[in-house]
């Protein structure tokens, strides 16, 4: 008799439990457990939307391509349901979204919080289209990427010559080949042992990642770009969500989504990246790295030789039917706005 009360309770139990999970999310990225985009901003966000939805969402995060496929593979991860969130860089499948661009393009890139606020006007304006496959819960940048270098400090174009960088984009290949260095593009997870086995001298990436990518005692040369932790360029990161698993989504639990999602999260984001920046570049400093500042006032020469970059992007928002000067024009003003809140 008690075997059959005990039995039937624990079977209560676990009808209830799986009744107050009616939502599993899967959540799939390319950096580890450890790295910024997880403990600065998945995990808040995995609690957040776990309390707020009184246990009926579980989510399930999988760093390191845990899920398997490559990083460029997963927006469509995503898009086609294999996950059902996907956190990767739009630049990682170059010229799918040209119109992100605009804020890869040579010196149009602040702190991450800078650069991320404006990209929440930026979408709203302009990336609709290009999104239109998922759904968005975050668009966001990190802080503007420096030049970090194994054996030779670069304190003036010159000294990029021969060097070859590891690029993050299509946009900023483009811009170390019109600054003389050789741009070869490969994702962020793949540095570590192209930078020990000498296929690339150095690569342009943010600080934050130092610590996730273990690369602090490989790069002990350091440049920033105008001001001290200003950078060359960035890229255009995205947090997305299979258009079905949020469309089948109960109107309650939507709402959960929804209040996690865009410049709520684009605040959180922003503040984790502008942490993790600082607290990687002051190991460097710590551990006596060569950081070379390029004054402002220096930059000129840099920002000439990669004018082309910009006016090539600008030419091809032209010639897909867009105003390519004008979104240029407002990409700099929303990060204007931004840098001066």
């Amino acid at each position: 008799m008690n075997r059959l009360l005990l039995a039937s309770v624990a079977a209560a139990a676990m009808t209830t439990a799986a009744a107050a999970q009616e939502v599993t999310l899967r959540v799939h990225h390319f950096l580890s457990a450890d790295a910024p985009i997880q403990k600065g901003v998945l995990e808040p966000w995995e609690q957040a939307v776990e309390e707020q939805s009184g246990g009926r969402i579980d989510v399930q995060i999988y760093p390191s391509m845990q899920l398997g496929g490559k990083p460029p593979q997963l927006y469509d991860q995503a898009r086609d349901g294999v996950v059902d969130v996907a956190w990767t860089l739009l630049g990682y499948t170059p010229g799918r979204f040209p119109m992100a661009e605009a804020f890869e393009l040579p010196f149009m890139a602040g702190t991450a919080t800078e650069t991320t606020m404006a990209l929440q006007d930026y979408q709203a304006k302009y990336l609709g289209d290009e999104l239109k496959d998922v759904h968005p819960l975050l668009i966001h940048a990190p802080a503007a990427y420096k030049l970090h270098t194994k054996d030779r400090t670069v304190a003036a174009m010159a000294d990029r010559s021969g060097l070859k960088i590891r690029a993050p984009s299509r946009t900023m290949t483009d811009g170390l080949n019109a600054l003389g260095a050789t741009a070869v593009g490969m994702p962020v997870p793949e540095v570590p042992q192209a930078l020990t086995t000498g296929v690339i001298d150095g690569a342009v990436i943010p600080w934050e990642v130092f610590g996730s990518l273990r690369i602090e005692s490989v790069t002990k040369d350091h440049t920033e770009f105008g001001r001290e932790n200003g950078g060359l360029s960035t890229s255009v990161m995205a947090l997305v969500m299979n258009q079905g698993a949020y469309d089948a989504l109960p109107d309650d639990l939507k709402q959960v989504i929804d209040d996690n999602s865009g410049t709520a999260l684009a605040t959180l984001a922003g503040e984790a990246f502008d942490q993790a920046e600082e607290a990687e570049r002051q190991k460097a400093v710590d551990a006596g790295n060569t950081i070379t500042i390029i004054a402002q006032d220096d930059l000129d020469e840099w920002k000439t030789a990669s004018q082309p970059v910009i006016d090539a992007w600008v030419q091809a928002m032209d010639d897909a039917g867009h105003d390519g000067q004008a979104m240029l024009e407002d990409a700099r003003s929303m990060l204007e706005q931004a840098q001066a809140e």
